[in-house]
């Protein structure tokens, strides 16, 4: 079996005091020796720039670091000029979303699918980019059945996909069904958890209305009870998705994939935990 791997996911920022925020963040994580770093990219490619100067910002700083890379509303030939810029700065790991329409933006570009996009990746740059893609264990939010969704996932992995990172959850499951059903189809492809840390009730079930993700009645009925209090917040939080990680790093997972929000402290917290 291989060796497991941690990564974290950063969101490029717009403000002077958020870089020094994000720089603060990325000091305080980096002793964990996490195997790469990943920033997100705006929808319609909003952030393009602020993600381009963090990765290259990370690399420089001998972190590995992985670019997202959203298709939708993008031309075949802005997409070239980013995976140059890419390259040029020694980038060779990138996720590769399908992404969201920016509102107010009518075309839906040249790509139409993640699948699209990788392999427009392969075809531009042959085995230069180790590529990620996105996994959905309660499935994608627009997605018209499980078998579709299911369906989509293997055309991203035949199209040059190296492994996958899931949407978070916190029903394991979900998890292990999902893995299950791609080994039936064949693949072996890593699929790595995503782990949200649980510190803000609201922020939390406004994103998971957002992404289909589900969180169990009875974790939200706690959070939702503790009303202001943010110290138990924290606490049960950190309690539910230790346990969570706990049973999927003795399942044998490749890894574990943290969504940071740019802050360190709950993310440490659940590696000393673990730990790691």
């Amino acid at each position: 079996m291989q060796d497991r791997y941690f990564s974290f996911e950063f969101f490029p920022p717009k403000t002077a005091e958020g870089t020094e925020k994000l720089r603060n963040t990325r000091a305080q994580l980096a002793p964990l020796k996490p195997k790469y770093i990943s920033v997100t990219f705006g929808a319609g490619g909003t952030t393009q720039q602020g993600t381009l100067d963090a990765v290259l910002e990370i690399q420089r700083d001998g972190i590995e670091a992985a670019p997202h890379l959203s298709c939708v509303g993008s031309s075949r030939e802005s997409i070239r000029e980013i995976l140059k810029k890419y390259r040029e700065g020694g980038i060779r790991h990138i996720v590769a979303l399908r992404g969201d329409m920016p509102s107010g933006m009518g075309e839906i570009g040249e790509f139409r699918y993640a699948n699209e996009l990788v392999e427009f990746i392969r075809a531009e740059t042959g085995d230069w980019f180790n590529i990620e893609v996105a996994a959905y264990p309660e499935y994608h939010p627009q997605a018209k059945s499980p078998r579709h969704d299911l369906e989509n996932f293997v055309r991203k992995v035949k199209a040059g996909a190296n492994s996958a990172i899931t949407q978070y959850f916190y029903n394991a499951d979900a998890y292990f069904r999902f893995v299950d059903d791609v080994r039936a189809t064949g693949l072996e492809v890593p699929i790595v958890p995503g782990i949200m840390p649980i510190t803000n009730y609201t922020q939390l079930m406004r994103f998971s209305e957002t992404c289909g993700a589900e969180v169990p009645r009875w974790v939200a009925k706690r959070l939702e009870s503790f009303g202001d209090d943010r110290e138990s917040i924290r606490a049960f939080g950190l309690d539910v998705v230790t346990a969570l990680c706990e049973r999927l790093l003795a399942a044998g997972v490749p890894g574990l994939h943290f969504y940071t929000l740019n802050a360190a402290g709950a993310t440490k917290a659940i590696w000393q935990r673990l730990k790691l």
